[in-house]
């Protein structure tokens, strides 16, 4: 795949609350404000997905675009927490064998809806959060 032209944005489910955390989680550590977010839902989303070969209508990962390259499922979450400050010792996590790390991943995002919920719509964050939406 070439690269990609924006940096640092994440791809994630606007109506899973879990993922809506996440994201949350995300920009409240994220103190430099490199991270950008898109709902999978938003027509930038979905095109993203697309071109990541997400299926927009069943996303079964979240995606970070960090240093030109795609990253999904654990290395997405890796990839981003590690950028946070104080969360770099979660690079050891890397060793991990990927097939291990996905395993738990996959279970988790198949899952996500009945565990955690759904909203009817996108979620809509505050002011400050959106600022750092693309749609």
């Amino acid at each position: 795949m070439s690269k990609w032209p924006d940096e640092d944005v994440i791809l994630f489910d606007g109506v899973c609350i879990f993922c809506s955390r996440w994201v949350r989680f995300v920009a409240t550590r994220d103190t430099a404000r490199r991270f950008r977010f898109t709902p999978i839902q938003s027509d930038y989303g979905a095109k993203l997905a697309q071109t990541f070969g997400i299926d927009p209508d069943d996303p079964d990962t979240n995606a970070v675009v960090h240093g030109g390259e795609v990253f999904m499922k654990s290395d997405a979450a890796l990839t981003v927490l590690s950028q946070l400050p104080g969360w770099g010792w979660v690079r050891a996590l890397f060793a991990v064998p990927r097939p291990l790390r996905n395993a738990v991943y996959n279970l988790v995002a198949r899952n996500r809806y009945r565990i955690f919920g759904k909203y009817d719509a996108c979620f809509v964050p505050d002011a400050e959060l959106r600022a750092r939406v693309i749609e």
